[in-house]
C-alpha cells in the first residue's frame, strides 16, 4: 500500500506539476479537477469539492453538500502523453463517508463482500473502440477510406494505415506498465481491439476508465474521433467489451476458477458463478448494456454486418464465441454481451454480486451449450428453454 509520503516522494521524482483528481459518474464520464501539485497536501488529506449533482447523475440535488474526492495513492498514473501532469482514481466522499452512490464505492464494497468469503476478483476486458473522421457537414465516416474490406478482421493493412495511433496506444500502455500483449484490427472498418494483463476488478475497472480517456485524447491529436459507442454503425460490427472474471484465494493467490480435471478446465465455484450470471443475466443487461444504443448491438439472427459477436442467449459453452458466456480456456470466465458504453465499476460490481448469488445458492448453470446458436432457429431455442437478452432498453 502506497503511504502519503511515497506519493509525494514519487510525484516529486516524476517532476509531476499538476494531478487530474478524477472519478465517473454513474454513466462513466470521467470527471476530474486539475490540482498544482503545491496543494497536493489538502488534496489526499480534504479531497477535491465538485458540486455532486452538476458532476453528472449520483443521486445528488443541488442542496446537498459537496462531494470531496479523495485519491487513492495506488491509482497514481502519469499521463505518457503529458509526463509533467498525472492523475489519480478517487473514491467520492461526503461529510466524512464514502457515497454509497458512487461507482467506484459501490464496486469497492462488492469487493469487500467477496474479500469476506476470502475471494478476490480478477479481470480483464477486452476493450473496442472505432476510429472517426467528422465531414464538413457533420457527420462521420470511418477514419481510413481505404479500410473498405467487406473482411476487415485482422486485416494487416487495417493495421498498417493506422500504425501511428496504435503505435502510440501500445507504447503509452507499456510506459504505465499496463503489460500490453496485443492490438488488432477488429471485425468493423475502422474498429480496433487492444489488450492489457488482467489485475484484481479494482485496478482493471481504473486502467479501463483511463483507457478510453486516452485513446480518445490521442485520436483527437492525431485528427480523428474515437468511439467506443455499442453500435456506431448500422451495417458494421458494434464495439463490446468482452469481461474475462477469476475469483482467486487472497491468502494463497490462486485461481479458484481452476479445475485441471473438469472437462472445461473450471471448479464447481465457477460453474455456480456462471449459474448466477445466467439467472440474474436479463437484470444485468440494464446496466451492461445501458443505453438505447446498446440494442442495436444485441439482436437475434445474422446482422446487416455479416456476424455478430455479442449473444444474446441465456448460455454458456466453452470456446464458442455464440454464447453470452464462454469458457475460452481453463479458470476463465468471459462474459460476452457487455459493450463500449457499459460503465466499468458497475459492470464489475453487478457481475460479481450476480456471481456471488450463484455461489451462495449453488445455481447450476446445466450442461454446456455446443451448438452455434445463430444457425438455430428461434422456435427451437425456445422449445429447448433457452431464454433471451432483452431487444431493447425499456
Amino acid at each position: 500500500m502506497t503511504t502519503h509520503a511515497e506519493l509525494k516522494d514519487r510525484i516529486a521524482d516524476d517532476g509531476v506539476e499538476f494531478i487530474y483528481a478524477m472519478f465517473v459518474e454513474m454513466h462513466g464520464k470521467p470527471c476530474a479537477k486539475l490540482v498544482p501539485v503545491t496543494a497536493i497536501n489538502d488534496l489526499l488529506k480534504v479531497g477535491a469539492g465538485f458540486a455532486g449533482f452538476a458532476a453528472g447523475p449520483m443521486s445528488q440535488t443541488p442542496a446537498d453538500p459537496d462531494i470531496l474526492a479523495l485519491p487513492d495513492p495506488a491509482s497514481y498514473t502519469v499521463l505518457p502523453w503529458q509526463p509533467n501532469v498525472a492523475a489519480m482514481q478517487c473514491d467520492a466522499t461526503v461529510e466524512g463517508e464514502e457515497w454509497p452512490y458512487a461507482p467506484r464505492v459501490i464496486l469497492k464494497r462488492a469487493l469487500a463482500n467477496a474479500a469476506g468469503q476470502n475471494l478476490v476478483l480478477k479481470a480483464g476486458v477486452e476493450a473496442e473502440y472505432s476510429l472517426l473522421h467528422r465531414e464538413d457537414d457533420g457527420s462521420f465516416r470511418v477514419a481510413d477510406e481505404r479500410d473498405t474490406s467487406k473482411l476487415p478482421c485482422y486485416d494487416a493493412r487495417g493495421l498498417t494505415t493506422m500504425l501511428d495511433h496504435l503505435t502510440t496506444v501500445s507504447r503509452y500502455m507499456d510506459t504505465m506498465g499496463w503489460g500490453n500483449y496485443a492490438n488488432d484490427h477488429e471485425d468493423a472498418n475502422c474498429q480496433f481491439e487492444i489488450n492489457w494483463r488482467y489485475s484484481d476488478a479494482l485496478n482493471t475497472a481504473d486502467r479501463h476508465t483511463f483507457f478510453k480517456w486516452m485513446v480518445k485524447t490521442i485520436a483527437e491529436e492525431q485528427g480523428l474521433m474515437a468511439t467506443f459507442m455499442p453500435k456506431p454503425f448500422q451495417n458494421l460490427t458494434g464495439n463490446g467489451a468482452h469481461l474475462h472474471m477469476s475469483l482467486w484465494d487472497d491468502k494463497s493467490d490462486t485461481n479458484q476458477f481452476l479445475d485441471d480435471k473438469d472437462d472445461n478446465g473450471i471448479s464447481q465455484l465457477a460453474y455456480w458463478y456462471i449459474g448466477g450470471i445466467l439467472h440474474h443475466a436479463k437484470a444485468l443487461a440494464a446496466i451492461t448494456n445501458p443505453i438505447v444504443n446498446s440494442y442495436k448491438r444485441l439482436i437475434r439472427g445474422a446482422p446487416r454486418s455479416g456476424a455478430t459477436w455479442a449473444p444474446v442467449y441465456v448460455t454458456y459453452g466453452g470456446s464458442n464465441r455464440s454464447q453470452m458466456i464462454r469458457i475460452p480456456g481453463p479458470g476463465d470466465v468471459e462474459f460476452r454481451t457487455l459493450d463500449g458504453a457499459a460503465n466499468p465499476y458497475l459492470s464489475a460490481a453487478a457481475m460479481l454480486a450476480a456471481g456471488l448469488d450463484g455461489i451462495q445458492n449453488q445455481i447450476d448453470p446445466g450442461p454446456r451449450n455446443d451448438d452455434n446458436l445463430y444457425d438455430v432457429p428461434e422456435p427451437e431455442l425456445r422449445h429447448r428453454g433457452i431464454d433471451f437478452l432483452p431487444t431493447t432498453l425499456a
